[in-house]
């Protein structure tokens, strides 16, 4: 019953920006985390960031840290991933995923402990 679409993925030239929404529906949207994955060429998945569904709290990666922002539309159930600055090494596909349970600083970067993920969306960052 849960359902994550990702949604925003382009080809975008280095130092540009581009925003990520991630639509979700299926559950109790305040309960959960949502986190935002991302797979690299060559490279195994790795998290980006991560939002609370209740109190709105978030954390960052240090890859994406000080150039991407995560935010939530509870109305819409809806997270985004605003990335600027982009680099050729953020290109990847990048999920977002849902996971129940509290997270703190740091934490909640463990792919096996999100059950529910989307199909993704492809970002290129080239010239």
């Amino acid at each position: 019953q849960v359902r994550l679409v990702e949604s925003g993925g382009e080809l975008v030239q280095p130092g540009g920006s581009l925003r990520l929404a991630c639509a979700t529906s299926g559950f109790t949207f305040e309960h959960f985390a949502i986190g935002w994955f991302r797979r690299a060429p060559g490279k195994e998945r790795e998290g980006v960031s991560w939002i609370s569904g209740s109190d709105g709290s978030t954390d960052y990666a240090e890859s994406g840290k000080g150039r991407f922002t995560i935010t939530r539309d509870n109305a819409k159930k809806t997270v985004f991933l605003q990335m600027n600055s982009l680099k050729p090494e953020d290109t990847a596909v990048y999920y977002c995923a849902v996971r129940h349970g509290y997270c703190v600083a740091g934490t909640c970067y463990n792919v096996d402990s999100y059950p529910y993920w989307g199909q993704g969306t492809q970002v290129t960052v080239s010239s």
